[in-house]
């Protein structure tokens, strides 16, 4: 199978938590499946900004980028994150590549509006070559993809990791994207995980408000891909990564399954 594993929240905070999710991803490419990494860290990025003297401002859960917080993003993401995930799997002998998506122009992004209002450098991806992320399977290794891309203007975009991941399942025809984050799944009114979630109820969700925040540009990342053919969309538990390889072969009972219909 193929398999694009976006990983944010937490997990890219806690040692022990990012080493369950590490040896998740590596045990399923043992198993023989091909898998993509695809990573945020807005957590970590909003730190090292506070510590530079700039508020991070969001808008339907996209942080506003100007040029400075570009760059930074670039640093923290690119560099840091990236870096510190390729280590992860290493550490457990499974070959792993660190791109962003500027590197071999594998991501295009183009400039990104929400409701009318300048984000500034926040872009959505218009095109992806996947042929590096081919050529890195080809050679055993699991690409690691932090979530910035080039504009055809030569400059980078910061895009939502979970629309990125959504992408780079779109363009590799990925068999399943899951999500492992540091929330139960997506949650009723009455704050219960919802197990199997269709379509039609997300935006039913999404006009009451029962959802908001960062859950929305997941939620639009998972329609993106069940429509454009990803076969499986899950939300699940980093703190319970370890269930991950069991999603190829059973049913599991955590997170949210986003279903068509």
């Amino acid at each position: 199978m193929r398999i694009v594993v976006k990983i944010g929240g937490a997990a890219l905070d806690d040692k022990e938590v990012l080493h369950k999710c590490a040896q998740a991803v590596t045990d399923m490419a043992r198993e023989g499946h091909k898998v993509v990494v695809v990573h945020g860290g807005g957590a970590a990025l909003t730190r090292v900004l506070k510590q530079l003297g700039k508020t991070s401002e969001f808008v339907n859960g996209l942080r506003v980028t100007d040029s400075e917080t570009r760059d930074v993003a670039l640093m923290v993401l690119a560099g840091r994150i990236n870096k510190t995930l390729v280590a992860a799997l290493n550490f457990l002998g499974q070959p792993a590549v660190g791109l962003c998506g500027g590197d071999g122009g594998s991501f295009r992004a183009r400039k990104k509006r929400s409701n009318g209002t300048d984000l500034g450098f926040v872009g959505e991806i218009c095109s992806v070559d996947a042929r590096w992320i081919e050529a890195i399977w080809q050679n055993g290794g699991i690409p690691v993809v932090s979530s910035l891309a080039l504009g055809t203007d030569g400059e980078y975009y910061n895009i939502n990791a979970d629309q990125m991941a959504a992408a780079c399942a779109v363009a590799c025809h990925a068999d399943a994207l899951v999500f492992l984050t540091d929330v139960a799944g997506v949650k009723d009114a009455d704050g219960a995980v919802i197990r199997w979630l269709d379509l039609k109820t997300v935006n039913q969700l999404e006009r009451t408000a029962v959802i908001g925040g960062g859950m929305l540009p997941k939620l639009e990342a998972c329609q993106h891909a069940l429509r454009s053919g990803v076969g499986r969309v899950r939300i699940l538990p980093a703190a319970h990564s370890e269930v991950l390889p069991e999603l190829c072969v059973t049913r599991v009972d955590l997170g949210t399954e986003v279903m068509l219909a």
